[in-house]
């Protein structure tokens, strides 16, 4: 499974967990924003760029955590669609996965 892929001038990554699964919500989504901001600068990119996201949480009552964490992060001028939803992760010590689309 590749993590990122780039199809013309799109980038997409695949779903991505968090490195350290020992903290809370938002310490995985820093580290998921983490990933993606090496991703798509790898990929000539950069998170205003991206066009859409995914966010799966094990429990959707962290959805305000994440939340704060997303905000500080995302781009202010250019943010993009969003759907976050609850769901059950490939493993319990997974809080979060995100996904993004993004402009080359």
């Amino acid at each position: 499974m590749s993590q990122v892929v780039i199809h013309g001038d799109t980038v997409y990554t695949a779903g991505i967990v968090a490195g350290d699964t020992n903290t809370d919500v938002a310490g995985q989504t820093g580290q998921i924003l983490d990933k993606i901001d090496r991703y798509l600068a790898e990929a000539g990119s950069n998170k205003s760029k991206i066009l859409t996201a995914t966010i799966w949480l094990t429990d959707i009552k962290d959805f305000n955590d994440v939340n704060t964490v997303w905000d500080a992060w995302v781009s202010k001028d250019n943010p993009p669609t969003r759907a976050c939803v609850e769901s059950k992760l490939a493993a319990p010590q997974y809080k979060i996965e995100i996904r993004v689309v993004a402009a080359a």
